[in-house]
């Protein structure tokens, strides 16, 4: 239960900092010793706000209650990290569906936002289908684009759209492309290292609440074209989920399962570091029901 225990302690340190002016989720990922990527997904996944959003309006449903016990606006908004009062009043009318100015004096204009609790009823969480499995260091070249975990379920589906439109139906439906005889480097590339078959996640160090995603291949050498990057990722021990069934929801829905189940349930493993990769068949299309691809998180064996 050490994932949820630490989940618990990052909603205390950001009841115990919400005046600090640079309090984000890496900070608080810091404290907690956990994988700043792993800690927005998770919190999202098991709360339902992102962290920059729970923090927000933890501060504004506080700043009402000062407002209504005859605090001034100008204050509250200072106080609590808005650099003007004008851009205040209106985080606080859209959170409270009212003005600061009509809360004075009567609370029960407030929308309620109290701490959260973190309560997760553990079933079956060891019953998903995975295998953890050591692999050395292993080069990708691809399409890097950085994310925010707030909102990256509905973005990164939208970049993976975008390049298929760009490029898979630009040339990788060319039949000189399928008889395999790409006719410029960016379309050798592609084919040679077969772009498109992972999604990896990683977390950079200069973070600030973002993660780099890239859709990618194993890189087997040769040109890097303008457009496409190689990094290297370390060798890892890798829990691999199956997932079957059309994309993103088959995909999605085990990765929640992953949070929800599988890390509080566990009793071996924990997160090792910030890469996240998601595998995808050449065998049938995305829509279909049958469809097969799969997460990988790296771990290591918890402290005995």
């Amino acid at each position: 239960m050490e994932w949820l225990s630490s989940l618990g302690s990052a909603i205390d340190y950001i009841e115990e900092h919400l005046l600090d002016e640079n309090l984000c989720a890496d900070i608080v990922a810091e404290e907690i010793a956990v994988s700043s990527f792993y800690f927005q997904k998770g919190f999202t996944i098991l709360t339902g706000y992102g962290v920059a959003e729970y923090i927000r309006n933890r501060r504004l449903y506080i700043a009402a209650v000062e407002i209504a016990a005859g605090a001034k606006v100008t204050d509250m908004a200072f106080k609590y990290g808005w650099e003007t009062c004008e851009s205040f009043s209106k985080a606080f009318s859209r959170f409270h569906g009212t003005t600061p100015q009509s809360v004075k004096g009567d609370i029960s204009r407030i929308r309620l936002f109290l701490p959260l609790k973190i309560q997760v009823t553990v079933n079956g969480g060891n019953r998903m289908d995975y295998k953890v499995e050591k692999m050395d260091g292993f080069k990708i070249i691809g399409i890097r684009r950085t994310f925010n975990s707030e909102n990256s379920y509905q973005e990164i589906p939208k970049f993976w759209d975008e390049i298929y439109k760009k490029y898979y139906l630009t040339f990788c439906s060319k039949p000189e492309y399928k008889d395999g005889v790409p006719t410029n480097s960016i379309e050798k590339a592609f084919k040679e290292n077969n772009i498109g078959e992972y999604g990896v996640c990683v977390e950079p160090l200069d973070r600030r609440g973002n993660f780099d995603y890239f859709i990618a291949g194993i890189y087997k050498g040769g040109e890097v074209p303008a457009g496409l990057e190689v990094y290297e990722i370390p060798a890892l021990e890798w829990a691999k989920f199956e997932c079957t069934g059309p994309m993103p929801g088959a995909l999605q829905s085990v990765n929640t399962e992953i949070f929800r189940s599988w890390l509080p349930a566990n009793g071996k493993y924990e997160i090792a570091a910030g890469f996240n990769i998601e595998w995808y068949s050449d065998d049938g299309t995305p829509d279909d029901d049958n469809y097969k691809s799969a997460i990988w998180i790296p771990v290591k064996e918890k402290d005995k």
